[in-house]
């Protein structure tokens, strides 16, 4: 099979600039362990003409929309937002896009139509062509023979990033495997978000739980150690202190992920970690907006107080940065 002009050399430059590039952009977002704003509405919004959209709304719709929110949020109808309310608006908020991205990757990864997106079709999407990393199965086309074998040369050499890739597009193949309830050629669109957002799928959680142990726990154990966590990081004996990513990453441990202090992770005290749900993020960023609005010190927050300085609020995960003053889902009166 022809998969097409590219050579096999440029093809693994591009995979390990595509894992380079993940890297990247966790700088831009937070460089030296500062969060960006700026970085985030642009990654939110999307497109420059989405943000410029934002801008043009006027004053008058602005207010008017953000005050639907607002009574949106505040469940109780009290007039005031709690912690926990703005809490539960961001989490369903984030929930909500995730849902839609989903349902637009389906599309678009579904090339026939059929209401099914194949292990092939993800693959053409993914990767601009069907890969098969079977070490034991010799390839008909000579050039994409010559790709598996130059990459098998990368990992045995442990080359990072395209060990990275490798791993991931193996990662994938099982987590598509195990989304795929039915056993039917493809995956449905409910399927599909399982894949894709294997935290928002219950029948997900022990298998990602188990993918994660696989690939760090190496003393077979049943937990990650802060060794583990670390991976193949080595201290350097010449050096008087940890990179600041190491001092980052063990107060992550530490403090995000191991609840009961006993110095290494047990399955469950994996899970935020590998698949990441974002009741912290909303719990924090909740907490956030109370700390900088909250003018009397009553730990909640009034309309007055978020009309009162309106472009933080419009800054944040409360209202997606913006985005939601443009999706009547959300600002509409009927949720």
């Amino acid at each position: 099979m022809r998969l097409g002009p590219r050579p096999a050399a440029l093809g693994l430059l591009l995979l390990c600039a595509a894992a380079a590039g993940a890297g990247k952009a966790e700088e831009l977002h937070y460089p030296l362990g500062e969060r960006r704003s700026d970085y985030d509405r642009e990654a939110l919004l999307g497109v420059q003409e989405d943000a410029d959209e934002y801008v043009k709304l006027g004053h008058e719709e602005q207010q008017k929309r953000l005050q639907a929110i607002i009574k949106k949020i505040d469940l109780d109808s009290d007039g005031f937002l709690t912690e926990s309310e703005l809490s539960s608006w961001i989490q369903m908020s984030f929930k909500h896009y995730a849902m839609q991205e989903a349902k637009q990757q389906f599309v678009e990864y579904d090339k026939n139509g059929d209401d099914t997106v194949t292990w092939d079709e993800y693959n053409i999407q993914m990767y601009d062509r069907v890969i098969d990393f079977d070490e034991n199965t010799a390839l008909d086309d000579a050039e994409e023979e010559s790709f598996r074998k130059e990459f098998a040369i990368c990992i045995k050499q442990s080359f990072c990033f395209w060990l990275l890739r490798f791993n991931l597009h193996l990662k994938d193949k099982k987590r598509f495997e195990k989304a795929n309830q039915d056993s039917g050629p493809g995956l449905s669109l409910e399927e599909f978000i399982a894949f894709e957002h294997p935290e928002e799928v219950d029948y997900m959680t022990e298998f990602v739980i188990q993918e994660a142990l696989e690939e760090h726990d190496k003393n077979g154990d049943g937990f990650v150690s802060l060794e583990e966590f670390l991976g193949d990081y080595r201290w350097d004996p010449t050096a008087n202190e940890d990179p600041e990513w190491i001092l980052v990453e063990k107060d992550r441990f530490v403090n995000d992920y191991d609840k009961d202090n006993d110095g290494r992770l047990d399955p469950q005290e994996l899970l935020p970690w590998v698949v990441p749900n974002n009741q912290g993020i909303a719990q924090e960023e909740a907490l956030h907006l109370i700390d900088e609005m909250d003018l009397n010190g009553d730990k909640k927050l009034s309309e007055e107080e978020i009309l009162e300085n309106p472009d933080l609020f419009l800054t944040s995960e409360a209202t997606d940065y913006g985005r939601q003053l443009h999706d009547d889902y959300f600002y509409h009166d009927e949720l």
